[in-house]
């Protein structure tokens, strides 16, 4: 069957336990905009929040469940242990850092990993993340930043950039990667952890810092358990309705588990995990967020897809209130 190559990262989903929180951090700290105030479909008493650039294109969308009761996230193996976030030059980063330190947030000092300049941080419950430039990046191109965001344009977050996996056994997770998927091995990098193996680099279509998957292989760590400030999946993007189907069709054919074809009416999507554990979706480019929102008012109030909306009343009542507007 023929296939064409997936396009790179589609957006990352995490857990939170305190949507206000989590909603001022991303959006009054991070300056991305919050394009849709929504619900977790499979769960639908949980929130789920979609931050991006001005109107969520593809590439751009760092996604969070509210799972109020979630506990502790106790880091290791089996899991999407990083998700880097790109930025537009060596210049933005160096505005970041100043900002991390005028907002109190937990960071480390700028480094160059893999030829990049990059600055990790945690947002207020753990989540582990990393700015990254583009000044010398080839390949996908970014978003575009909202202009009604707290951050300069300039300086703004553009996309998401690579997502590191950390597993056990990464042999089983680069069959998959090559000869399911379709990407390609780029390079590879020491560990900052002495004595492990070097972090092999990934890559699809056009290829870069929006297209890249980081693989680590450690196998002195204990399985992750996942609470808030974890991830729940990375998804990849697919251009269109029709070749998500034929990716349905093949992972049919390889006989691999997975969910068959979802809608999420902002996008459609096919799920499956890879042999160490870690979910991942493949995500279509479009419908977008604009079919029940317009553009000037993206995320201002609770959105439903069709399907949901004879249930309003009795979502509403479940969900706690929390003002997007401001």
């Amino acid at each position: 069957m023929q296939l064409k190559p997936l396009l790179g990262q589609h957006h990352v989903s995490a857990i939170t336990a305190n949507a206000k929180e989590n909603y001022h951090f991303y959006t009054k700290v991070l300056g991305m905009r919050l394009v849709k105030k929504s619900i977790n479909q499979d769960d639908t008493s949980v929130y789920h929040l979609f931050y991006a650039d001005e109107r969520g294109n593809p590439g751009t969308g760092l996604t969070f469940f509210e799972i109020p009761r979630a506990g502790t996230t106790y880091t290791g193996n089996n899991s999407i242990s990083l998700t880097s976030l790109r930025v537009a030059s060596d210049e933005a980063i160096k505005y970041w850092k100043k900002r991390f330190e005028e907002f109190e947030v937990k960071h480390d000092d700028v480094v160059t990993k893999y030829g990049r300049n990059v600055l990790s941080f945690q947002d207020f419950e753990g989540q582990r993340l990393e700015l990254v430039s583009d000044e010398t990046n080839r390949g996908v191109v970014g978003g575009k930043p909202w202009d009604q965001s707290p951050v300069p344009v300039e300086y703004a977050i553009v996309g998401l950039g690579p997502v590191q996996l950390t597993v056990p056994q990464s042999d089983v997770t680069i069959k998959v990667l090559k000869d399911v998927l379709g990407y390609r091995e780029k390079e590879s990098y020491p560990s900052s952890v002495e004595g492990q193996p070097a972090i092999r680099v990934f890559e699809t279509g056009e290829g870069g810092t929006g297209a890249e998957i980081h693989l680590e292989e450690r196998t002195d760590l204990p399985r992750e358990r996942a609470g808030r400030g974890s991830v729940h999946h990375v998804a990849f993007r697919v251009e269109s309705e029709q070749e998500l189907k034929k990716w349905v069709d093949y992972l049919q054919q390889l006989r691999l588990p997975n969910s068959g074809f979802v809608e999420r009416y902002y996008f459609r999507s096919l799920y499956f995990r890879e042999p160490n554990g870690i979910l991942f979706e493949l995500a279509t480019d479009g419908p977008g967020f604009e079919g029940d929102e317009s553009f000037e008012h993206l995320g201002e109030t609770l959105a439903l897809p069709p399907y949901f909306e004879n249930q309003r009343a009795e979502i509403e009542a479940k969900l706690k209130p929390l003002n997007t507007k401001e």
